[in-house]
């Protein structure tokens, strides 16, 4: 195995988590930033507030966003497989 096809290989998966991880992240993050200027403009600084729609939104997007996150794993995983004849060889 060269080293380039060895670097393909891992920005390929480094890129593909961070796919899989800013897919359910971005959500939260939208949801906390919109909850935290609401809080900021009324002054309610109740912690329950900022967490359970953060909790909500990423659990809706593992929800929607599951199937997507699986066939992406799997079409690597499958690809990877693909490749090994033409790596090890």
């Amino acid at each position: 195995m060269t080293p380039e096809v060895f670097v393909d290989i891992l920005s390929d998966a480094l890129f593909l988590i961070i796919l899989l991880v800013s897919a359910i992240i971005v959500p939260g993050l939208f949801v906390g930033l919109i909850v935290a200027v609401f809080q900021a403009a009324t002054s309610i600084n109740e912690q329950t507030l900022s967490f359970l729609p953060r909790l909500i939104v990423t659990l809706l997007a593992l929800i929607y966003g599951g199937h997507w996150i699986v066939q992406k794993l799997m079409d690597y995983t499958i690809r990877l497989i693909d490749s090994i004849p033409s790596v090890v060889s």
